[in-house]
């Protein structure tokens, strides 16, 4: 059978990524605000305070604070029902901890989510997305358990205030990169495992809080959890290769086990038992998490990686992890990301058969160098084709596996600042935004071909992928 007629198809983009007006509205710093443009060889740093003459891509980004009007037609043209964002939480509470919402803050989001829902779209709102308000910083950040109470508040101001227009929710962009990119999670600085045990803790604590706020404030709301991407084929049939990607999945699982399942699986208690790592628990959270599990489960996904006995404790970077192996059996891309669409049906598969809850696929794209040609057009067909090839292996998870898939949001439909690096040379979008590393450019919007491509795709419910 196709996909079913209430398929979500649509794009996904985080506020630091393409708002820009990074102090307008009365918005406060973010952990975002403070990294700076990365590239080949160079990493992104972070800075505080701010250098002068420094660049931080996410201060002007795509300028989609102003633009969103512009930006909103485009993604319906495409003929999107479902449209991912991300809210900033410090555009919301600049400091993080204070006790009233600032009000421009909402006036945006009104006026966003207004139009997002006029145009026929349904919101699907990530509330923290890689950004925590940077005055948390004296606290700890996630460190600390007051995070939980301040993100609490903050998420029941979202729930009360856009009840009835948005009914979709994402806890937590990619929580599982709490051991990839800590900073970026959680405002984490630290190599130390009982630090970002503790701190992963306390979202997922956060996270249950928020999931029982907003069943009990609208029970339409459907609220998900979000991981990053890590899924593993082992190196050879030597055991010790198998048993070493079950390591590796068991590092990555656990997050998705705790907020799908409500509690610690054994594998993690005994491996902080031999690290000497401590949860900080009270009294009461065990049955804060077992309410507070989600209705379904969403993720990125790019590539899979190949993994074995070399890769014990190997986690770096955010996709492109170094497990001590390659796959000679996939391409790559620009980046050096493994191009793997099966792994796609693999990881549905997966993720359905552990936790049987629906599940939906948030990000998926391919970053790559577009070229504007001499009349202003852009062909990527090397978008399509990879585009094209997911989703028909998404097709095969619903049609022959029988996955109760809710729907598909493409990873940067609009061209934004890369995560990784910064960059906007890492295009993803269906649309180009005429800017460049440094920020500079017209900032001028074109559809590529894949915009007409992917509008037929959707127009047609994924049937027609030529």
């Amino acid at each position: 059978m196709p996909f079913p007629k209430d398929f979500l198809w649509g794009g996904a983009t985080a506020a630091n990524q393409i708002e820009g007006a990074y102090r307008e509205g009365g918005k406060g710093l973010s952990t975002a605000d403070v990294m700076t443009v990365g590239g080949p060889g160079v990493k992104r740093r972070k800075t505080i305070p701010l250098e002068p003459d420094t660049y931080y891509p996410s201060h002007a980004a795509i300028d989609h604070y102003h633009r969103y009007k512009e930006d909103i037609e485009l993604f319906a043209g495409m003929g999107w029902n479902c449209y991912r964002l991300s809210i900033s939480w410090p555009r919301i509470f600049p400091h993080g901890d204070e006790s009233e919402p600032n009000p421009q803050g909402l006036a945006f989001y009104d006026a966003l989510i207004d139009d997002i829902v006029a145009h026929g779209m349904q919101p699907l709102v990530t509330i923290s997305h890689f950004e925590t308000p940077l005055a948390l910083q004296k606290y700890g950040f996630w460190e600390n358990r007051q995070l939980v109470d301040f993100y609490t508040r903050y998420a029941e101001v979202l729930f009360r205030h856009f009840k009835g227009r948005v009914k979709l929710w994402l806890t937590f962009n990619e929580i599982n990169c709490m051991s990839t990119q800590p900073w970026v999670s959680a405002g984490i600085d630290s190599e130390d495992e009982q630090v970002r045990m503790t701190a992963a803790y306390h979202q997922f604590l956060a996270s249950a809080k928020a999931v029982r706020l907003a069943h009990a404030i609208d029970p339409e709301n459907r609220v998900g959890m979000m991981y990053a991407g890590h899924f593993a084929y082992p190196n050879s049939c030597d055991p010790d290769d198998v048993i070493g990607t079950m390591d590796f999945m068991h590092k990555m699982m656990f997050y998705c086990d705790v907020q799908c399942r409500g509690y610690y699986p054994a594998y993690k208690l005994r491996e902080m038992e031999r690290q000497g790592v401590t949860l900080p628990r009270q009294p009461g959270d065990e049955e804060i998490l077992r309410s507070g599990t989600v209705d379904f489960v969403s993720y990125s996904y790019y590539l899979t990686h190949v993994t074995g006995k070399k890769t014990k404790g190997i986690l770096k970077g955010l996709n492109g992890l170094d497990t001590g192996y390659k796959n000679p059996y996939i391409p790559k891309s620009d980046w050096g990301w493994g191009i793997d669409p099966q792994g796609l049906r693999y990881s549905l598969n997966y993720l359905y058969d552990r936790y049987q809850l629906p599940v939906m696929v948030v990000e998926n794209g391919l970053g790559a160098q577009d070229r504007v040609e001499a009349d202003g057009s852009i062909h990527d067909p090397y978008r399509i084709d990879y585009l094209r090839a997911h989703i028909a292996e998404m097709k095969k998870a619903v049609e022959l596996d029988g996955v109760p898939v809710m729907g598909y949001t493409a990873w940067g439909p609009i061209d934004l600042i890369a995560l990784s690096t910064g960059q906007m040379s890492k295009r993803y979008g269906f649309i180009y935004v005429d800017m460049d590393e440094n920020g500079a450019g017209t900032l001028r919007r074109i559809k590529k071909d894949s915009y007409y491509w992917y509008k037929k795709v959707i127009a047609s419910n994924g049937e027609d992928l030529d």
